[in-house]
């Protein structure tokens, strides 16, 4: 099975990306929604999250925004949260490859976005970076619900520079051409692949490290 991690900084059109490989019938692991789910009512996290930042909880869940203005203000309690979250998504991610190699699934995709800046392209057999101009990414991104300028810096700062993760990429999607473009580009991506012989999967761990 090929593993194709797929990432962009925000605003770079990676949510669009992700509903092109889909719509090629290629399964996509949502790294931003296992998180969501996680701080959710009743989610996995929410007792782990609270238990370090009491302050963020709503309505049995967290509160994302609140706890985003935390973590982007303190690279220590950023690091304290990744530590809580990190091995919740990984664990989640793993179930959904194992999900997708028991249907025989040719290629799938993870959708992470800070995959560069974690080293996850090392679990990857190629890395797809979708990238933008400054000016479309500032657009996209100041129509977020909550969205100022300085809060994205804050996340822009934890980020690799775009033209670094292009560099890092082995296939880049430029998303500010149209979605006609960036479709195709993702067909062509999508048959390339298909064709590759899979470093990854299964994977070399032994039981305990895949528990």
């Amino acid at each position: 099975m090929i593993i194709l991690g797929l990432t962009g900084s925000i605003g770079m059109g990676k949510t669009t990306a992700a509903t092109a490989f889909r719509s090629l019938g290629v399964c996509v692991y949502d790294a931003d929604l296992a998180v969501h789910k996680l701080m959710a009512p009743d989610g996995e996290g929410v007792a782990k999250v609270l238990n370090i930042f009491p302050g963020v909880a709503k309505e049995g869940g967290i509160d994302r925004q609140a706890l985003g203005a935390i973590v982007f203000a303190d690279d220590s309690k950023l690091l304290q949260l990744e530590k809580i979250l990190h091995p919740l998504v990984r664990r989640k991610e793993r179930a959904f490859l194992a999900a997708a190699a028991r249907r025989r699934e040719r290629l799938v995709v993870l959708d992470i976005p800070l995959l560069l800046e974690t080293g996850g392209d090392i679990r990857c057999d190629g890395v797809v970076v979708v990238s933008a101009p400054a000016m479309i990414q500032k657009s996209r991104v100041m129509q977020r619900p909550g969205m100022t300028a300085k809060r994205m810096q804050a996340i822009m700062d934890h980020q690799i520079d775009d033209e670094d993760k292009c560099h890092m990429a082995d296939f880049v999607v430029q998303t500010g051409l149209g979605r006609a473009h960036s479709l195709r580009a993702i067909a062509n991506i999508v048959t390339v692949t298909k064709s590759w012989l899979p470093r990854h999967w299964p994977p070399v761990h032994n039981s305990r490290e895949m528990a």
